[in-house]
């Protein structure tokens, strides 16, 4: 393994984290544990361990993750691990430190090397933290040594991501930053400047399912897999410290370990992933037009500010991947949350758009800044057809 002094916090991260998301029984956080699910939990810990993961990652959210993750860890040494949690923002200081309370209980220790502030995504999470007592708390629970370092994780906007960087609250941040969206390099900057300990999120999920590649990814990814590719594209930023691994099974950390002596040479690791960035990029321009390819997001509005609050950014880039690189189980099962994914998605999909009870004229207005108003509608359209679930496409029925 392969470690990362991770920003001001000082620690040695592993290159990768093991993740809890993906290996709990259920998003239900009171459900029953059965002791062949628990036992999968206790054999990723041990596995991650061996290869010298020694940071675990989960969150109050994560339904049963918190409880498992600390029967898995209960006869572990504490000293040998570093162990991260994370909690959302409340409206009262009094429920998120009961909240804090509750992980520390489940998770069976006495104190947390790293605590997030979980998904400061949007004005009203923002004003929670500085302005409800949430970030008071943390404080005073790490006054209080049962945190050593406090970060914040987020699904927002980049300039929203940079303005909490720069309140100098927090010593690390989750975000979202890997090849297929690298929207966020600039909070990925000011947080470099800050020293703070940079972890990305979900790079081989949100990165574009890499764990199921495309026959079109992998093969503009040769000689790596897409996810090799994707895990060394970040890594080759020394911003960047730590991935995260969301394991389900022991076997789910061997294609990213195998990488690992690449990042010992520089000019090796630029010769294997230069070309294939470039194949990626061509890709795209030959799919979309090299000037759509570089100026598309420019003058599409905001989801607040667009028709129907359709995402209209959103809806273009996953077009953008399907049409480029084939990523249409991505791009379903992203389009799928637009409507429910609350902050953490936001914005709506194209169906009202489609049905005609929001009109083209109307969209065509809010793209007034745009260089190719039509070209973004027909891509909202094909977009909805293509991708949309039978859940979303009754509001296209007149």
């Amino acid at each position: 393994m392969k470690y990362r002094r991770f920003g001001r916090t000082g620690l040695q991260m592993p290159v990768f984290s093991c993740g809890g998301m993906r290996y709990q029984k259920t998003w239900a956080a009171d459900a029953d544990i059965d002791e062949p699910n628990q036992a999968n939990v206790d054999a990723v810990v041990r596995r991650a361990l061996e290869m010298g993961i020694n940071h675990f990652e989960t969150a109050r959210g994560y339904g049963t993750s918190e409880i498992q993750l600390g029967r898995a860890l209960r006869d572990i040494p504490r000293e040998t691990y570093l162990l991260q949690t994370k909690g959302t923002p409340k409206f009262t200081e009094a429920e998120f430190r009961a909240e804090l309370h509750k992980s520390l209980f489940l998770l069976g220790v006495d104190h947390l090397d790293l605590f997030g502030i979980h998904g400061i995504n949007n004005q009203t999470s923002y004003e929670q933290v500085f302005q409800r007592g949430c970030l008071e708390a943390a404080l005073e629970f790490k006054r209080q040594g049962k945190l050593r370092f406090l970060g914040f994780s987020t699904h927002g906007p980049t300039d929203l991501i940079v303005k909490v960087i720069e309140s100098g609250r927090f010593d690390y941040v989750n975000l979202h930053w890997y090849y297929i969206n690298q929207t966020n390099w600039p909070a990925v900057e000011a947080a470099a400047r800050r020293d703070m300990g940079v972890f990305i999120i979900s790079p081989s999920d949100k990165g574009g399912k890499l764990y199921e590649p495309t026959a079109r990814m992998s093969e503009l990814c040769r000689p790596l897999t897409p996810m090799q590719f994707n895990d060394l594209f970040c890594l080759r930023r020394p911003q960047v410290h730590t991935l995260s691994i969301g394991a389900a099974k022991p076997s789910d950390f061997d294609e990213h370990v195998a990488v690992l002596d690449r990042l010992e040479d520089t000019g090796a690791l630029d010769r294997a992933i230069d070309p294939i960035v470039r194949r990626l990029d061509d890709a795209m321009a030959a799919a979309l037009g090299r000037e759509w390819r570089d100026t598309w997001r420019v003058g599409l509005p905001e989801w607040a500010d667009a028709p129907g609050e359709i995402n209209v950014q959103t809806i273009v880039w996953l077009w953008n991947m399907v049409k480029a690189f084939d990523l249409v189980g991505y791009g379903k099962m992203r389009y799928e949350l637009l409507g429910k994914g609350a902050d953490w998605f936001p914005g709506q999909h194209a169906g009202k758009l489609v049905s005609g009870e929001i009109p083209r004229d109307r969209m065509r207005e809010a793209l007034g800044r745009h260089a190719a108003p039509d070209r973004v509608i027909e891509i909202l359209t094909a977009a909805h057809e293509h991708l949309a679930s039978d859940e979303q496409r009754p509001s296209t029925i007149r």
